[in-house]
């Protein structure tokens, strides 16, 4: 697990549940079923995310770990949030999720930390996400994997500016941003102050 200089060492943040390698495999085998489903080729998929076909082909075999901007493409060709395109939805409402069985994400790439804190169920919409930048971290995703999707994001610490549709918002702690998503967004942290927010999606 990363420190991020800016929070300190916190004794109590436990490891994951999930090491990156079982992680990276079942986003592999998702990312099959997924295209499977639709009966679409590698060439297929490339057209509609703009992820080279051997990209593709390489995370669907589990030879690369993805970065949050290939996900964030993959999302908009399938139409799902990241949660419902890296995980099949719980078939049944499990009310409690504990904090060690909630799935972490890292993309070591941009230091992104991404901790499912409601795991996508098949009767409920909504989902809550837990996510840390490193500082000088920048994310950028294409387009909203629904159009209109409802966010809901809380800074807890640090500092953040998010751009969405062209339009940016300097966050602090305690600020909430709330809007619906069509367009593009940018995540950044300045050089020296990163950033941890939890995020609602609806």
């Amino acid at each position: 697990m990363t420190d991020f200089p800016y929070l300190g060492k916190n004794p109590k943040m436990e490891k994951p549940v999930e090491t990156s390698d079982s992680i990276d495999a079942q986003i592999a085998q998702r990312l099959r079923a997924l295209r499977a489903e639709r009966g679409w080729s590698l060439d297929d998929l490339a057209a509609r995310s703009q992820v080279s076909r051997s990209t593709l082909s390489r995370l669907e075999n589990a030879e690369v770990s993805a970065t949050a901007s290939v996900l964030g493409r993959l999302c908009a060709a399938y139409e799902l949030t990241l949660s419902r395109l890296m995980r099949s939805m719980e078939a049944d409402l499990v009310p409690l999720v504990p904090r060690a069985e909630q799935p972490v994400w890292t993309d070591e790439a941009t230091g992104f930390r991404r901790r499912s804190v409601s795991p996508p169920s098949r009767t409920l919409a909504g989902e809550v996400l837990e996510c840390e930048l490193a500082p000088g971290a920048r994310i950028a995703y294409e387009a909203s994997p629904r159009p209109g999707l409802e966010h809901h994001l809380v800074l807890l610490e640090g500092a953040l500016r998010l751009e969405v549709e062209g339009r940016a918002h300097d966050l602090r702690a305690g600020d909430c941003l709330r809007y619906q998503l069509h367009g593009a967004t940018v995540f950044t942290t300045p050089a020296r102050q990163g950033a941890r927010y939890l995020l609602f999606l609806v």
